[in-house]
């Protein structure tokens, strides 16, 4: 099916919690590519990430909305709701939700070095263009990585995505900025209980507009 509508980036992520530098990778991306928007996946689960130290998915959700406040960026914790928890399950079924719109998978060089331990990555890579941004300290991981050596031969120009008349991947585009500092895990360890200044009424998603709840397992942790 062709697709025409608006073209939409998808970060995911723990969000654990959201911060500056989210933003202003997002941001970055957004002018680069010529995104319309962005969407923020915040993740239920993540299979390669430990459940400890992980906030509930509300407080996540919050601090997600307060960061991307005024900005082209849409807070979604849709994989909740379709019951997904891999990434290639995930993507598979919001193309088949919107059909129309066209998306950008949008990551950081720290997850393209381990992309082939991702469910099925090659399809992903077949479903939509990959955008990848650069991280300091994990750029010679990204380069001598398995996905990377597959990769390359689909590498485009973020000027090429932008005026290509045919959405069609794979496609590898490398996006380079200024390095960012800032990381969810030094914010946690200088404020451990950040997530209840986040702990009020369920948030609303910004894609499908239901309200979002914790797991069962959050709301008796």
């Amino acid at each position: 099916m062709k697709r025409s509508g608006p073209i939409t980036g998808l970060l995911g992520g723990s969000f654990n919690p959201a911060h500056a530098g989210h933003r202003r990778i997002t941001l970055f991306t957004i002018d680069a590519l010529g995104l319309d928007e962005a969407w923020w996946m915040v993740s239920p689960g993540n299979p390669l990430k430990p459940r400890k130290g992980m906030a509930p998915l509300t407080a996540r959700v919050r601090s997600a909305k307060a960061m991307s406040r005024n900005a082209r960026i849409r807070v979604t914790a849709i994989e909740q709701q379709l019951g997904t928890r891999y990434t290639i399950d995930t993507l598979r079924a919001l193309m088949r939700r919107y059909p129309k719109r066209r998306f950008v998978w949008l990551m950081g060089s720290d997850n393209l070095a381990q992309l082939h331990r991702w469910k099925d990555w090659r399809r992903i890579a077949r479903s939509m263009p990959i955008a990848v941004i650069a991280r300091p300290g994990y750029e010679e991981a990204a380069v001598a990585s398995p996905a990377m050596a597959w990769l390359r031969r689909y590498r485009l120009p973020a000027s090429g995505l932008r005026s290509r008349r045919e959405w069609s991947a794979p496609a590898l585009i490398e996006l380079r900025f200024d390095p960012d500092p800032r990381s969810a895990t030094a914010i946690r360890r200088a404020d451990p209980h950040w997530a209840k200044r986040y702990s009020n009424l369920p948030p609303r998603d910004e894609v499908t507009h239901s309200l979002i709840h914790n797991s069962l397992q959050e709301q008796t942790a």
